[in-house]
């Protein structure tokens, strides 16, 4: 049985919020040469629905009894999961916003 290492957590929570505070130093003002946007929004797609397949794997497991995995996990990991997606869905009704007010701006 695995415990849950908080401060391992919490570390990979900072790292995350680096990466995205991160900012390229190497730009020079007109370059475009950054990350695309589109790659950035697949790549955090692509991590919510890694977190809800693991979730959902970790889940299924507990649910045929493997032994390996805890109660504690699941809840976690679920609620991980959870959380990503909500996430997700914010970023999204931003973005539609965003996408509303400037088709109402006018040229």
């Amino acid at each position: 049985m695995s415990t849950v290492d908080i401060n391992q957590l919490l570390n990979q929570m900072r790292q995350m919020a680096a990466q995205a505070d991160k900012k390229p130093s190497t730009m020079l003002e007109g370059d475009t040469q950054g990350p695309a946007f589109d790659n950035i929004l697949k790549d955090s797609i692509d991590a919510v629905n890694d977190v809800q397949k693991g979730a959902s794997s970790m889940a299924r497991k507990f649910e045929l009894g493997d032994p390996s995995v805890d109660l504690t996990e699941v809840m976690v990991e679920l609620q991980k999961a959870s959380v990503s997606f909500e996430a997700m869905k914010q970023v999204r009704n931003k973005l539609l916003n965003a996408y509303k007010d400037v088709m109402s701006m006018q040229v």
